[in-house]
């Protein structure tokens, strides 16, 4: 429409003039140009074109156009490159103001909340989870930052720095920080971990809690089945466990027990808290390594004892690094089998100990839970490099207490086994904890007898001689089934 009107504007031409005639109009004359021919139809093309631009021309200055809308601002990337694919979503910062999104929170304005990437190596608790201490964090920071830029990350975020410890398995040092402002574990997490100013900061996660799997202490009774049940008698005339250490993780043991004499052979308080012994550690290191009113699986052992569950009550708990700490003096002093009597949640800096502790050699044993036959799998016991172990009774019936899961690798007793406690009396105790403590003697048992075994062997032994105590279908259940020490040590002799 603009380059019609100028046309007209510009030849002059009087738009109504065109309908004035009923008939046929009158020819107009013509105007001859002196040297050119009187072509009306070539003249009239180039005298309306050039009035067609003169008129835009004007046009545009009487008028300017509108500016055309600007373009779509590209979609934003979140987390920027190079950012791992976790996020989080932090609260609106100062300025912001975006609009809400659809159902189910769709994203902002650019002034609203945006998602933001943790860096590598920090984790947040998974939703639900709550067994941490609710007042401290876990730091994964080098061992060549300063104690000053320690301190400045802290008193950024009002902390104070409590232990610090360098992990030789894993090669890395962690602290733990207590948070003195009331903020959350996650919360805590999240600042630290998308903040510029602590780059220094190379992971953090909550400082977990771990139980100690077992159910009950009642008194002594007269019968101890498990030594019938897992063919031990036999077993401890070809290999009784002679100078192999086996490494406790767990709570205070009573070393002055009769049954327990000359058995520990060196002990680590992972711990600081000073308590007395516990009837848990006792129990453990008993159903491993009583030798005189009792007989533990392998009677002739040597202990190391870790110190890392603090009593509370009639139960213990221990945290992430107080495990990693008696995880590592464990490898330090050679242990070839640990015993971890616990089960909590998942956990990546014990994964990654737990991993370099395998490849080390080091063969790990670890109750599969207490939970419930509902419970998710539980840990240490379901990580790939630990043999999980649940708990039968005297009638080879599942513990009903017991966790189920396909990462159980096979049963021993667990209900109602005889057991030594402080104070040189006795227990009966049940769950997936004893079960556990048998089983890593019963590993010792094979390493004595067969040095050279490797972690993945010595499982394959044991699950290839258990004894099935259902069809394959309740393999989440019982595993590969009943122990059997005996097989099991026949199987291990060098070929």
């Amino acid at each position: 429409m603009r380059l019609l009107v100028a046309v007209a504007i510009a030849s002059g031409v009087n738009v109504h003039e065109a309908h004035a005639c009923d008939g046929p109009c009158p020819t107009r004359p013509q105007p001859v140009i002196p040297g050119h021919s009187n072509n009306n139809d070539a003249t009239y093309a180039i005298t309306g074109i050039l009035g067609a631009l003169v008129g835009v021309a004007i046009w545009n200055v009487l008028f300017p156009p509108s500016p055309p809308p600007p373009p779509p601002p590209p979609p934003g990337s979140y987390p920027p490159d190079g950012m791992p694919a976790t996020q989080i979503q932090l609260p609106n910062t100062p300025g912001g103001g975006g609009g809400g999104g659809g159902g189910g929170g769709g994203g902002g304005g650019p002034g609203g909340a945006r998602p933001v990437a943790l860096r590598n190596g920090c984790n947040l608790p998974p939703a639900g989870e709550t067994r941490f201490v609710p007042t401290e964090v876990v730091f994964d920071i080098p061992s060549s930052v300063s104690a000053q830029a320690l301190d400045n990350i802290a008193a950024r975020h009002a902390m104070t720095r409590v232990e610090t410890t360098t992990l030789r398995l894993t090669g890395r040092t962690l602290h733990v920080w207590r948070i003195d402002n009331g903020t959350s574990v996650q919360d805590m997490i999240r600042n630290v971990c998308t903040n510029p100013a602590d780059r220094l900061v190379a992971g953090a996660q909550p400082n977990y809690l771990y139980a100690l799997a077992q159910d009950s202490k009642e008194p002594v009774n007269d019968a101890q089945y498990a030594p019938e049940k897992l063919k031990l008698l036999d077993a401890h005339r070809l290999a009784d466990g002679n100078k192999v250490l086996v490494a406790i993780i767990d709570s205070e043991v009573d070393a002055s027990h009769p049954d327990l004499a000359g058995a520990i052979t060196a002990s680590f308080d992972a711990s600081a808290d000073d308590e007395r012994p516990h009837p848990h550690g006792t129990g453990m290191a008993g159903a491993i390594a009583a030798h005189r009113t009792m007989l533990g699986t392998a009677p002739r052992v040597g202990l190391l004892t870790v110190r890392a569950f603090s009593a509370t009550a009639n139960s213990a708990q221990g945290t992430t690094f107080n495990i990693l700490k008696g995880l590592d003096w464990a490898a330090d002093e050679g242990a070839r089998v640990v015993n971890m009597s616990f089960a909590g949640p998942s956990d990546p800096r014990l994964h990654d100990a737990l991993l370099k502790a395998n490849k080390r050699g080091m063969v790990l044993v670890a109750a599969a839970g207490n939970a419930g036959p509902n419970s998710p799998p539980m840990f240490p016991g379901a990580d790939p490099s630990v043999i999980a172990v649940t708990a039968t009774d005297s009638r080879d019936a599942i513990f009903a207490g017991a966790n189920r899961g396909n990462y159980i690798a096979v049963a021993a007793p667990g209900v109602d086994v005889l057991a030594p406690a402080p104070d040189s009396t006795y227990q009966l105790t049940t769950g997936t904890s004893v079960a556990a403590a048998e089983v890593s003697g019963v590993a010792a048992l094979l390493i004595e007898r067969n040095p050279a075994l490797t972690p993945a062997d010595v499982r394959k032994i044991l699950m290839d001689t258990a004894k099935r105590l259902g069809p394959k279908a309740r393999d989440r259940e019982f595993g590969a089934g009943l122990v059997n020490a005996l097989d099991a040590v026949v199987a291990a002799k060098p070929k």
